[in-house]
């Protein structure tokens, strides 16, 4: 999987979330709304280049749409961030976040039951 930038991964939120789009209708959803039509058209055709979007053609314009889904990328997202920065070890990415305050006794005990229930 190549790693995507910051933008495009901004218009890839914005795929899943309309699930196919002109370039015309991502514009609006873009957080920087000072994004020239030519730059998101750039970045939306790099993301196909990439093999994140393909396109219906509708005469001279596009209607993109995700080719990979948001779970997939997810997954393929945190299996390497695990492998790169916590050495393969769920165990640690655990731990990080209740080091850092991001993860509660109670979702812990959450995560522990859904184990248990994945388990049985």
């Amino acid at each position: 999987m190549e790693k995507l930038t910051n933008k495009e991964e901004e218009i890839m939120r914005i795929l899943w979330k309309l699930e196919k789009a002109f370039v015309k209708e991502i514009i609006p959803e873009i957080k920087d709304q000072k994004l020239h039509y030519n730059t998101v058209s750039t970045i939306v055709r790099n993301l196909e280049d990439k093999g994140f979007v393909a396109h219906n053609a509708f005469g001279n314009t596009h209607q993109y749409f995700p080719v990979l889904s948001k779970e997939a990328y997810r997954k393929q997202f945190m299996n390497l961030a695990t492998k790169r920065f916590f050495d393969d070890s769920y165990k640690s990415v655990v731990s990080f976040f209740a080091k850092e305050e991001k993860i509660s006794a109670e979702e812990l005990r959450e995560i522990l039951e859904i184990i248990e229930k994945k388990e049985k």
